[in-house]
């Protein structure tokens, strides 16, 4: 099965389909803030993006730009072919618990090697993420963790009919 067409970026706004494949990892300046249980969980302006072909960006935070107190490991792992294995934490804040809502890479690969330890989180999990102020979309479909955003199209994988893409 083939994608479909890709939507045309406006002004100001990237493609998901011309991202690379392998995926690329670049920091952002932008501000990213995760709010949850009525409380900033992580803000920082020292992120990390990964751009992969037909999907949003994920966004990873530095360690100490987020409340890691309420983060407690899982024993959930994943294997990424471009990143290597990751890891997963839970997160026990307020009276709620969310299982294996963030993920992290302790030996990622080289190519990867900046976000070590940094960490993503499903933007599907949270009361709201935000990226240069801007509220975030979660990417569709519950195994990814991309956030959009007004300056990014699609269509994005994850959205019904893209499982074979």
């Amino acid at each position: 099965m083939r994608p479909p067409k890709r939507i045309q970026p406006g002004p100001g706004q990237e493609s998901v389909w011309d991202y690379p494949r392998p995926p690329a990892l670049e920091p952002t300046p932008k501000e990213l803030t995760i709010i949850l249980a009525g409380q900033t969980l992580a803000h920082t302006r020292r992120g990390w993006r990964v751009l992969e072909t037909s999907h949003p960006p994920v966004y990873y935070f530095p360690p100490e730009d987020i409340q890691m107190d309420y983060l407690q490991h899982n024993a959930h792992s994943t294997w990424c072919e471009w990143k290597g294995p990751a890891f997963y934490y839970d997160i026990a804040m307020n009276r709620r618990r969310l299982e294996a809502v963030a993920w992290y890479y302790p030996d990622p690969t080289p190519d990867f090697e900046p976000i070590r330890n940094f960490v993503a989180f499903y933007p599907n999990q949270m009361d709201a993420c935000y990226v240069g102020g801007e509220r975030v979309r979660p990417q569709p479909g519950g195994f990814y963790g991309g956030w959009i955003t007004r300056s990014v199209v699609g269509p994005f994988k994850g959205e019904p009919g893209s499982e074979g893409w």
